[in-house]
């Protein structure tokens, strides 16, 4: 067998075939981690066969599609509505498949060409983009909504009032957002593994980056598995099956990433008024349902249950822990100021990340000859940012401690690579 063939079988296992096959692996567990999560929050019982439209329109906001909220209620009424949120679950489904399907031909190598690297992504790339259209035009519905039985109700009745609220994606946007993401996994994929091969020309920086990366996505998962086997906990002890399984399949990194960021010292912002409301744990709910902008950080919870002063403690316990893998990941020559300085940028980046994908924005109303405010469960408003740059740069002041003392601990350990 000569040079030329081994080369070119080398090369083959990054064909259609494997694209396809980690596309659709990608796609299937993101529509069964949503499907699901909406069965577990009662979705099926939505009219007119909703149900799969839904289950598209989570995958698209998972993947940052834009959905456009829409509303109709007759010339006499107006409808108002937007909704702004991740299900980071889904999203987290999804990126694990592809990740893992991307890597896997690449396995058992060290090193290969950039235009290798690109034709392989581009591949993914291309079939990523029909599946994405395909649930973008699936992902739209409309709903008509009841009155109730009051004084409200006879008043639509009168005047032909019949309120309507519909989605669908906008699939420019979609479209876009979702090949930005696609790309962020599949770099953040390459950064993280360690058997992942690099052009030649990246070589010389994994020894920095590949450690930190590695470490940080060890960390998220690492909150998400905590917060799975507390979620199952509750829910074996005190009930409400249905709704902790459906915030484990939609929202779980949402709410314990969250957690996180707040045990670092970050400060949110954010207000609930009406139905909607955070699942779990429900002192989230009680300090936004408090008043207009509440403040949500370690002394606002603390007020309603003291335990979440844990927070700061398990945060410092699993920052340690990946200090010491991340340092004992790196080549022995690293100094101690250096590990600090790449867990501080990159736990900064992670902060950041989860501030960006974390923001909560959802809001319904429904106005009736010019009176805006009915009441109900016909108007409603959830909203949850954080302030995002002190979070950054706490992020960063624990990266630095963190990074030292981790350094130090491994320093037994170090080894070249």
């Amino acid at each position: 067998m000569s040079p030329k063939t081994r080369s070119d079988q080398a090369i083959a296992p990054h064909g259609w075939v494997q694209a396809v096959l980690a596309v659709l692996c990608g796609l299937l567990a993101m529509v069964v981690t949503a499907a699901l999560g909406l069965w577990a929050a009662g979705a099926t019982d939505l009219p007119d066969g909703a149900f799969p439209r839904v289950v598209a329109a989570t995958v698209v906001t998972a993947v940052g599609g834009t959905i456009e909220l829409s509303g109709n209620a007759g010339g006499l009424a107006d409808t108002q509505a937007g909704l702004t949120v991740i299900p980071l679950s889904v999203t987290l489904a999804g990126a694990l498949a592809i990740a893992a399907g991307f890597l896997r031909p690449l396995r058992h190598r060290a090193v290969a060409g950039a235009a290798e690297l690109a034709g392989w992504a581009g591949r993914i790339a291309v079939l990523w983009l029909l599946g994405l259209i395909g649930l973008a035009l699936g992902a739209r519905q409309t709903f008509q909504l009841s009155l109730g039985d009051n004084a409200l109700s006879d008043l639509g009745d009168v005047f032909g009032i019949s309120p309507e609220v519909g989605f669908k994606t906008a699939v420019p946007q979609t479209l876009c957002f979702g090949l930005l993401w696609l790309a962020g996994v599949l770099i953040l994929a390459l950064l993280v593994s360690r058997g992942a091969p690099l052009p030649p020309r990246l070589l010389r920086f994994q020894a920095t980056v590949r450690p930190a990366a590695y470490a940080m996505v060890v960390l998220l998962l690492a909150y998400v598995v905590l917060g799975i086997l507390i979620a199952l906990v509750v829910a074996f002890t005190r009930g409400h099956t249905p709704a902790t399984l459906a915030v484990i399949l939609l929202g779980m990194p949402n709410l314990v990433w969250l957690t996180f960021t707040i045990g670092l010292g970050a400060t949110w912002e954010g207000r609930v008024e009406g139905p909607f409301g955070l699942p779990m744990p429900h002192v989230l709910d009680e300090v936004l349902r408090g008043s207009d902008t509440a403040t949500l950080n370690l002394r606002s919870l603390a007020e309603y249950d003291g335990r979440v002063w844990w927070l700061v403690a398990v945060d410092a316990v699993l920052l340690l822990a990946v200090a010491f893998l991340m340092a004992a990941r790196s080549p022995a020559r690293m100094r101690a100021w250096q590990h600090a300085l790449h867990l501080a940028v990159a736990l900064a980046l992670t902060v950041l990340m989860i501030c960006l994908m974390g923001r909560i924005a959802a809001h319904y109303g429904l106005s009736v000859l010019g009176i805006g405010d009915l009441g109900g469960d016909l108007n409603g408003e959830l909203v949850l940012k954080p302030k995002l740059w002190s979070a950054v740069g706490l992020a960063a002041l624990w990266g630095l401690v963190a990074g030292f003392v981790g350094a130090l601990l491994a320093g037994p350990v170090h080894r070249q690579d």
